[in-house]
C-alpha cells in the first residue's frame, strides 16, 4: 500500500513539474503564445507551454529564433498547419521580425505584455509606408480620370503611367481634355519618378513584359477603353 502511495506521488509530481510554463524573468517575451484574439488593429496572445499542433501560435527564444505556426493566408478548411521559422529582435518594446516566408520583414509593437499576456500591433515598415504614399498618389490620378463621363472620344487620350523595375511604364491610363490637363499630368509624372525611386530603393523586381500601347479611346457606357492594333479590346 505504501508503495503505491508513494508511486502515485511520484506521478503527480513529475506531471506538475512537466506542465509548469517556464518564464524567463529577465525577458518575459521569451517562450510560447497562442490563442490569438484579434480586436482592431491589436492582437492579444495567452502564455503557452509549447506550440499548439492544431492552431496558431508563436514563439521566441533565447538565441532570437521566431516560430510562427501557421495555416498560410488561404485559411480554406481542412487547414494544415506548419511551422515558419525566423529571427527577432527585440528593441524598445518594437518586436522586428524576419522570415523567409512573406511577409519577409514586419514590426510588432509591444502595447503590453505581463507574464500571461502579450497584446501587440502591427507598425507600417518605411517600404509599407512608402508604398501607401504611392497608392494615394495614383488614387488621385484615378479620381481625376474619372471626373468627366467619356461621351465623345473626340475628347480623350491617354498618357503612359508608373515605371516597371526592368524599365518601362506600368500601363497606359485614359483621361479627358476638358480636365485641367496640367495638374493631371504633373501628377502622372511625378508618380512615375516616385514609383522609379521606389523600385531602386527597396530593390523591387517585375516582370519584363512591355505594357501595349493603345491605339485610340473609345467611349463606351460612359466611360474610357482602349482600342490596340489588330482590334484587339
Amino acid at each position: 500500500m505504501k508503495k503505491t502511495a508513494l508511486l502515485l506521488t511520484l506521478i503527480i509530481a513529475f506531471s506538475c513539474e512537466t506542465n509548469e510554463i517556464r518564464i524567463d524573468s529577465e525577458n518575459v517575451l521569451l517562450g510560447f503564445w497562442d490563442n490569438p484574439i484579434y480586436k482592431g488593429e491589436t492582437t492579444t496572445f495567452k502564455r503557452a507551454n509549447e506550440l499548439p499542433n492544431e492552431a496558431y501560435g508563436i514563439s521566441f527564444s533565447e538565441n532570437g529564433t521566431f516560430v510562427e505556426k501557421t495555416s498560410g493566408w488561404c485559411g480554406t478548411p481542412p487547414l494544415t498547419f506548419f511551422n515558419i521559422e525566423g529571427a527577432f529582435e527585440l528593441k524598445n518594446n518594437l518586436i522586428s521580425i524576419k522570415t523567409e516566408n512573406y511577409p519577409t520583414n514586419y514590426v510588432w509593437r509591444i502595447v503590453s505584455l505581463t507574464k500571461n499576456e502579450l497584446v501587440v500591433k502591427r507598425e507600417l515598415t518605411a517600404q509599407e509606408i512608402a508604398h501607401r504614399n504611392l497608392m494615394d498618389l495614383f488614387n488621385e490620378i484615378q479620381n481625376l480620370s474619372n471626373s468627366f463621363s467619356c461621351e465623345d472620344s473626340k475628347d480623350w487620350t491617354f498618357v503612359a503611367y508608373g515605371a516597371k523595375a526592368c524599365g518601362g511604364p506600368q500601363g497606359y491610363i485614359a483621361y479627358s481634355t476638358k480636365i485641367d490637363t496640367v495638374t493631371f499630368l504633373e501628377k502622372v509624372a511625378n508618380y512615375t519618378k516616385a514609383e522609379k525611386d521606389f523600385n531602386i530603393k527597396y530593390g523591387i523586381d517585375s516582370d519584363c513584359s512591355l505594357a501595349d500601347e493603345p491605339a485610340t479611346v473609345i467611349c463606351k457606357n460612359g466611360f474610357p477603353r482602349f482600342t490596340y492594333l489588330f482590334n484587339n479590346l
